[in-house]
């Protein structure tokens, strides 16, 4: 890990212990208390709509949360003065739905205007992606406040690719106090979704610089592969992360155990010593998996930033004027 990493995971770490405390369940329960079910509602309108979008707004608190705190600085739009996170290496091209959240905070600001917090609405919304695909239900602790810039420096100095192995993200989730259990469980978010063929063409052509496939895909699935992604092939096409893209359930560690993995960077769970044991119970037992993932979400929402904050109206933008030269609405 590099020194830069390394130091700003340890005030990520501070941070985290100093502020968490600041979170509680039910903290809209008297200024809002229509906040959690009206989030809820605009995710069950989303799936009908369209079921890929809410896996897609769920990983929306990894990338929001990771990079300098459960902010909402990842759904802030570039202005002529700061280049957001929403282009960074990991998230151009990746990260869709937005217009979600927006319909969410809407209804929220029509009910009580200026009182919930962007980066509370992503936390809320990835539980209820969970929650409405089958997986577990939780109690979020809300209570943050939405930052007033957004940095793409630090998206890409700090979110893997898909290329990433298991030693890499053990090391990235420690920086953040997450375990190896919590590494293997939150992986599990790719029970739902899709991702897209530019995210696996070196997978299937060129593995470690090898001009062959990964030999770890199961011949079958490489067979599948090479069908859905074939060389020159509009990268932008679509495959599903596990075989039940649908439904949140263990269904992505069978896949993973059987060499089934769509992501190098979730196959590389099973190749791994370290994590290969996590992925082998999960994949046993569902119960145990719905049990860690929800223990590791909330851990990593707890995960706050010092700078200063705000309840923007409108979460692309910042309400405020400029602050220590930071941001611009």
């Amino acid at each position: 890990m590099s020194p830069h990493l390394s130091v700003l995971f340890l005030l990520l770490l501070l941070r985290q212990t100093a502020m968490a405390v600041a979170l509680q369940p039910g903290y809209y329960a008297e200024t809002c208390p229509g906040a959690e079910a009206a989030v809820r509602e605009a995710m069950k309108v989303a799936l009908i709509r369209e079921p890929r979008s809410v896996a897609s707004v769920m990983r929306f608190q990894f990338h929001d949360c990771f990079v300098n705190g459960c902010d909402g600085s990842l759904l802030l739009d570039d202005t002529p003065t700061m280049v957001g996170e929403k282009e960074a290496l990991s998230n151009i091209n990746s990260l869709r739905s937005f217009e979600v959240i927006d319909e969410a905070k809407d209804a929220l600001e029509k009910a009580c205007p200026g009182i919930v917090s962007c980066a509370d609405v992503v936390i809320m919304a990835a539980r209820d992606a969970v929650a409405l695909t089958g997986g577990p239900d939780w109690e979020v602790k809300l209570g943050r406040m939405d930052s007033l810039t957004a940095c793409q420096e630090d998206s890409n100095d700090i979110m893997p690719s898909p290329r990433a192995n298991a030693s890499f993200l053990i090391d990235l989730f420690a920086g953040y106090g997450l375990s190896v259990k919590d590494l293997v469980a939150l992986s599990g978010s790719h029970s739902i979704g899709q991702a897209r063929c530019f995210s696996i063409m070196f997978r299937l052509y060129n593995q470690s610089g090898t001009g062959r496939p990964d030999p770890a895909i199961d011949p079958g699935f490489l067979d599948e592969l090479y069908k859905l992604c074939p060389q020159g092939v509009d990268q932008n096409v679509t495959g599903n992360l596990d075989s039940t893209p649908r439904v949140f359930d263990n269904q992505y560690f069978k896949d993973l155990v059987a060499g089934r993995g769509f992501l190098n960077s979730d196959q590389t769970l099973f190749t791994f010593p370290q994590t290969r044991a996590y992925v082998r119970r999960f994949s046993l037992d569902q119960d145990e998996f719905f049990r860690a993932f929800l223990e590791g979400m909330i851990k990593m929402g707890d995960l706050m930033s010092d700078r200063p904050g705000e309840i923007r109206r409108n979460c692309r933008v910042v309400n405020s004027r400029p602050v220590d030269g930071l941001s611009e609405s």
